[in-house]
């Protein structure tokens, strides 16, 4: 196995804080030494020690991805509207996508993604058949086209296989599917399963060497309560993660009491999909009541604040979240931007918004929920930090930017997380491997390029 070896000027190492001239060494793709406060002496070692200047953090997980949500970007700013009426022009591109040019624009998403120092993307997938609803040759060949691409871009991933199945809920009851929908259902849930099983999974619920599977329930919109038992079974006999958008919207809410009684919360809880290995996305608006049922279930909660700003859902609470039990994770969703340290301080800047006060949460709580935290909830709880035995990712911050010049090294991480942006990661290694070095892909050379030939070709003018 290749042994690598750097030493950072100044790195976060969660439990510990920042610390100087910390020694990294690397086999594989796992760190197997971290020692801070070394000399610069080399230890008995063949690998040459790399200097790593500016601020050397653990790699980023990205918890929410749509990937083809990036070819709106932009267009759906540029008139008035609601969520619903951005839906669907999210319909309108959904339609267009077939596993080709969907492996050509998630694959400079997710590039996207690795500049901005993500290591782990969890993509909530539902894009599964043609636009007439038929199966592909391959069944999963949509969602063998993003594991194709996360290795491309040099990403693991957790393809968040999702069922959904109705076209949602009105107070009349259960929509049907209808347009663009039918490509992304089944049939029913246990359909759903037995295709996610045809990826081929091994015995710890991997695809491939750098992705594994998951499952996601889409909404109570689009699964009904009964079909929801297929779904958790699934993740129980796979111990797989179980990701599932829940109150993004007051109307979600709404439709679910007038259809079934009670909250969406409610509802998932009564169907026991609820535990540690559920995520549920976005949380908006949420009771006292559902939060002490998310809390009790030990539930992670993943946060997209550009989303949720740019879809005008509202601010979700993540103070009275996080105290009620719930872990806090960060994704970016629709892509309205890909840069988790706007997402971390997003978190924090709602509660200043709702609560006219500062200080909720310190910088390293922020960067724990975009490391660590979010890593577990997609399924690798041994990612996320720079300690022995876990995967090898580093991204390397500058500290010397127009952004960042002037604070003191002692303020580092809230540089990074309050003032910093996507453009001051330097370099990122993911799994032992240099991905981005000099702010550059070394695996697609011209992301921008690419990004612009797949997103104009999928949205022509």
């Amino acid at each position: 196995m290749t042994v690598r070896r750097w030493l950072a000027d100044l790195a976060w190492l969660p439990g510990q804080g920042l610390r100087r001239d910390v020694l990294i060494e690397a086999e594989g793709g796992r760190f197997t030494s971290v020692l801070p406060s070394a000399s610069t002496a080399p230890l008995a070692s063949p690998a040459p020690t790399e200097r790593l200047s500016g601020l050397t953090l653990p790699g980023f997980a990205n918890a929410h991805s749509h990937a083809f949500h990036r070819a709106l970007r932009a267009t759906t700013q540029a008139a008035r509207g609601t969520f619903w009426t951005w839906r669907e022009r999210m319909y309108e591109a959904a339609a267009r996508l077939d596993p080709d040019s969907y492996l050509q624009l998630a694959r400079a998403v997710y590039a996207e993604m690795a500049m901005a120092g993500v290591s782990c993307v969890g993509e909530f997938h539902y894009l599964h058949h043609r636009p007439s609803g038929r199966p592909y040759a391959d069944p999963n060949a949509m969602g063998r086209a993003l594991v194709q691409a996360a290795a491309e871009a040099g990403l693991r991933m957790t393809l968040l296989d999702a069922c959904y199945l109705t076209g949602g809920l009105d107070r009349s009851g259960v929509l049907p599917l209808a347009g663009p929908q039918v490509r992304f259902s089944d049939g029913d849930a246990s359909r759903w399963a037995e295709r996610v099983d045809a990826l081929g999974l091994d015995e710890h619920g991997m695809i491939s060497s750098h992705a594994r599977a998951g499952a996601a329930i889409h909404s109570v919109r689009a699964v009904p309560p009964e079909q929801m038992h297929p779904v958790v079974a699934w993740t129980r006999r796979r111990g797989a993660p179980l990701h599932v958008h829940m109150s993004e919207q007051r109307g979600e809410n709404d439709a679910c009491r007038a259809v079934y009684g009670v909250s969406p919360a409610r509802l998932l809880y009564d169907e026991d999909v609820l535990g540690p290995r559920t995520t549920v996305v976005h949380a908006t608006h949420v009771s006292a009541a559902d939060l002490e049922l998310l809390g009790g279930a030990q539930v992670f909660a993943c946060l997209c604040p550009t989303t949720e700003r740019d879809l005008g859902d509202g601010l979700a609470p993540s103070r009275p979240l996080d105290a009620a039990g719930c872990t806090l994770t960060l994704g970016t969703d629709s892509h309205a931007v890909v840069d988790m340290l706007e997402e971390a301080r997003g978190v924090e800047y709602a509660e200043r918004l709702a609560r006219r006060s500062r200080g909720h949460f310190t910088a390293e709580d922020l960067l724990l929920s975009a490391t660590c935290d979010g890593h577990a909830s997609l399924g690798w709880p041994d990612a996320g930090e720079i300690a022995p035995g876990t995967w090898a990712d580093l991204v390397t911050m500058s500290l010397d930017s127009v952004r960042t010049a002037g604070a003191d090294d002692s303020l580092a991480l809230e540089t990074a997380v309050f003032v910093a942006s996507a453009a001051d990661v330097r370099n990122v290694v993911i799994s032992g491997q240099d991905v981005v070095r000099d702010g550059l892909h070394l695996l697609v050379p011209d992301v921008p390029g690419e990004l612009s030939r797949s997103i104009r070709a999928l949205l022509p003018s």
